[in-house]
């Protein structure tokens, strides 16, 4: 069974018999995925009435579990945006009564981010019908498909996000601790 992508790295290796051309059949796919994937969270967020940065800002409080609240810092790195960026972020969502802002720390400088009643609903609503409607698009792949696709993935992301540059701060406590071992050892999946 073949697609347009697999008589696209053929030409190519028609063409350039000395170029290697495997990376066709992985990255021009996933580049693809990427746009329908894409398009289809826009679209299904619209319906929601929620924008993507918001639902990040507010699943990352969530998912950071109760009281759902973390430093606004914390909340930057996280989500690999600026401070300045979830300074924006936050400010819109506690205009719109869904997160709520403290001062903390000693000396009151400190800011933590927290989740309101009426954040955590929409959150709640948004998230089962998105995740609900994005399992619908992967299943055409088995259960035991998805989860070898996924291991995969993350092979190839640990590896991209070691060799990107991304300072060790924008990455994931995972991401760094991958980045942190020799080259030659994976750590088994799962």
């Amino acid at each position: 069974m073949g697609d347009d992508v697999d008589h696209i790295q053929r030409a190519w290796a028609t063409e350039r018999p000395d170029t290697p051309v495997e990376s066709i059949g992985v990255i021009t796919r996933i580049w693809r995925i990427a746009k329908i994937l894409g398009d289809e969270r826009r679209r299904t967020l619209t319906r929601l009435g929620i924008d993507s940065a918001t639902l990040d800002l507010l699943s990352t409080l969530r998912r950071a579990g109760r009281p759902y609240r973390l430093p606004a810092g914390e909340l930057a790195r996280q989500s690999l945006v600026s401070a300045g960026a979830i300074s924006q972020r936050v400010a819109r969502a506690e205009r719109d009564g869904l997160v709520h802002r403290q001062r903390a720390g000693q000396d009151g400088r400190a800011v933590v981010v927290g989740l309101t009643r009426a954040g955590n609903r929409l959150l709640d609503r948004t998230v089962d019908e998105l995740l609900n409607h994005e399992q619908s698009l992967i299943a055409a792949l088995t259960a035991a498909q998805r989860g070898q696709l996924s291991d995969l993935l993350r092979v190839l992301l640990a590896d991209l996000t070691a060799r990107s540059g991304v300072p060790p701060a924008h990455r994931s406590p995972v991401d760094r601790g991958r980045a942190a071992r020799p080259a030659g050892r994976r750590t088994p999946p799962g």
